[in-house]
């Protein structure tokens, strides 16, 4: 088990999320950056629908209250087991009453730390993500015990490193396809919307994250129709929207473009005044 000491800014239990209840109204939530949450669980060799812990910014610390091994991918949040720093990508035997905290963020904005078998949250509807209204926490709080099972095996380490593509962190590059509204803008707007570059908001979350300037439009909203992770909406005051894990599942926007998996994911790990581009592939 482990024990929340601080929760940091926004913590959550996620896995690969909860597919096929959108006639529910049902989000997809989970994980929001899916390469960096797998390669936790791969190392550790959980299965991939393992539910993770989700860190965002850091400034989090955590007590084991057994022995496990645990791995963290994603953002460098400074992570240390009892104050001396350890590496990120690499399996990691700890113990009972070990301190495992998070510090200064040097880069990305979410980690993921994965325990040897993952986390036993409550399943609803086939996921142990946290949303609310579906589970019973949205968030992690302080005093919260998270169960794990004690691993059978004996701890086994490599020297083996991990190569990470440092592009899913520093490029700006987002790649998309047309959405279903694409071709209702104009020639100069579709090559704008492919050409310019944007800068991320201070409204950015799980639901979605919003863009700083202005495309000018006259584009009517549309009836009321499926959304997805990743759709891009142009709203008519030219506010230009990106879905994320945890949207609605329809909307009456426009939908010009839609992100790849991998565009979404790296999504994930950028911040408030960063710089994307949009290329349709």
């Amino acid at each position: 088990m482990l024990k929340v000491l601080k929760p940091g800014f926004f913590t959550t239990i996620q896995d690969k999320g909860r597919v096929g209840f959108a006639n529910l109204g049902v989000p997809v939530s989970g994980v929001m950056d899916t390469y960096s949450a797998d390669l936790a669980n791969s190392i550790l060799n959980n299965f991939l629908q393992a539910a993770v812990l989700e860190i965002t910014l850091g400034s989090c610390k955590f007590q084991f209250l057994k022995n496990t091994i645990i791995c963290i991918s994603g953002g460098d949040f400074s992570p240390t087991i009892n104050e001396k720093p350890i590496v990120l990508n690499s399996r990691i035997q700890v113990f009972e009453n070990d301190i495992l905290s998070f510090g200064k963020v040097n880069f990305g904005v979410r980690c993921y730390v994965a325990v040897k078998g993952g986390f036993l949250s409550e399943l609803k509807l086939q996921s142990s993500s946290f949303y609310q209204n579906i589970t019973q926490k949205s968030i992690v709080e302080k005093g919260d015990i998270l169960s794990f099972k004690e691993p059978k095996e004996s701890f086994s380490s490599t020297k083996s490193l991990i190569k990470i593509d440092q592009n899913h962190f520093n490029t700006i590059r987002l790649d998309c396809f047309k959405g279903p509204e694409f071709e209702m803008l104009n020639e100069y707007q579709q090559e704008k919307i492919t050409t310019d570059i944007f800068t991320i908001s201070n409204d950015f979350n799980r639901m979605g994250v919003k863009l700083n300037e202005i495309f000018a439009n006259n584009l009517p909203q549309i009836l009321t129709s499926a959304v997805l992770p990743g759709t891009i909406q142009l709203t008519p005051s030219g506010k230009i929207i990106i879905l994320m894990r945890d949207c609605q599942v329809t909307g009456g926007y426009p939908r010009i473009l839609q992100l790849t998996t991998s565009s979404i994911n790296r999504l994930a790990q950028k911040s408030t005044n960063q710089k994307i581009k949009f290329i349709v592939i």
